[in-house]
């Protein structure tokens, strides 16, 4: 199994995050990744550096106003009064309508940095650093080198992408995501497929994925995940979203109750599977986090890490190709558990 990650992406290392009203230490620690590449190595799996792709593949799914604004944003923050805070952060954030049937929001309106700063960051998650583009960028390079190992005839890849994707929508970055790794990947890999699945196992429903997604009949989008109606993101990830326009029936929820364990894990990965063969799809991409696992500290479910042994188990049966995007997963002492297990589910035939 080959497997793609750059070490330029551990340099984005947050120093803040809002949780319930207060500042704390941040969750997405680039030690993380120190712990997935262990689990790799005991595989005898050793990452390739993926290659410079440019933008292109990111302007593909991501409004170039946002691309641009994450380029410049740590620059501008430095021409702003000496009181700033360490960190690009918000402290605007702007009403939209979010409405299904657009894309993408209009082009924001104020040409101010600090508007633009609550236009196109959306929450405390996402603080902006001296090398948090720069890593954004190796992290997006990761997931376009793994699809294109796939477009090349692999069956099997592994993107160990961080920081992590899934939240970002077309044109803002949230819940320590800024550009969609899994989205990017997902729609460059229709150069060769026709039909793309894209199965979110992360605790938090992929809403940026969705969106970028939710009008269009080329990719299914089906996402298992913890009750968003008292858990981030909150305002979507119900059973009732289906896709807009031309793309109703492409979206599939499956929300699992706060406390579920790998038995309700099973279940929404059955009715999964069989949406994704109803779908037709010609190859698959998995997004997996690991922040389901009973010791996550922003977690609310209660998964073993044998049960992702099950995950990686059901993905292969599924029997297609399959490029594994890395999400979340913050209990630092359990992801590398985790990774072993659903490694050793994949590669059981």
């Amino acid at each position: 199994m080959r497997a793609f990650y750059h070490p330029d992406q551990a340099l984005h290392d947050p120093q803040q995050y809002m949780r319930f009203g207060r500042v704390v230490a941040p969750k997405d620690l680039p030690i993380r990744t120190e712990r997935l590449l262990a689990a790799l190595a005991s595989h005898g799996i050793s990452p390739e550096r993926p290659a410079e792709y440019g933008t292109d593949p990111v302007l593909a799914v991501h409004d170039e106003g946002f691309v641009r604004f994450l380029q410049t944003a740590w620059d501008k923050w430095q021409g702003l009064p000496p009181e700033r805070g360490p960190e690009v952060w918000p402290s605007t954030f702007p009403y939209w309508s979010g409405r299904p049937d657009e894309d993408v929001r209009p082009p924001c309106r104020p040409t101010g940095f600090i508007g633009q700063l609550g236009w196109y960051l959306g929450d405390l998650s996402v603080p902006i650093s001296q090398q948090s583009w720069h890593s954004a960028m190796r992290s997006a390079e990761t997931a376009v080198a793994g699809a294109e190992a796939i477009l090349a005839g692999d069956k099997a890849v592994y993107a160990l992408c961080r920081p992590s994707g899934h939240h970002a929508r077309a044109d803002r970055a949230t819940g320590f995501c800024y550009l969609n790794n899994t989205a990017i990947a997902g729609h460059h890999l229709r150069a060769k497929f026709s039909k793309v699945a894209i199965l979110d196992v992360d605790a938090h429903h992929g809403d940026g994925t969705q969106q970028i997604f939710y009008r269009r009949d080329d990719v299914l989008t089906i996402s298992v995940h913890a009750d968003p109606d008292n858990y981030y993101p909150f305002y979507t990830g119900y059973a009732d979203e289906r896709g807009n326009g031309p793309g109703e029936g492409a979206n599939l929820n499956l929300p699992l109750p706060h406390g579920g364990t790998g038995a309700d894990m099973v279940a929404a990965l059955e009715k999964a599977a069989a949406a994704i063969r109803a779908f037709g799809a010609d190859v698959l991409v998995v997004a997996l986090g690991y922040d389901a696992h009973k010791d996550d500290p922003i977690g609310v479910l209660k998964l073993e890490a044998s049960d992702f042994g099950i995950i990686g188990e059901m993905v292969r049966q599924i029997g297609l190709p399959t490029l594994v995007v890395q999400e979340g997963g913050y209990a630092i002492e359990a992801i590398e558990g985790c990774l072993h297990s659903f490694l050793t589910g994949l590669d059981a035939g």
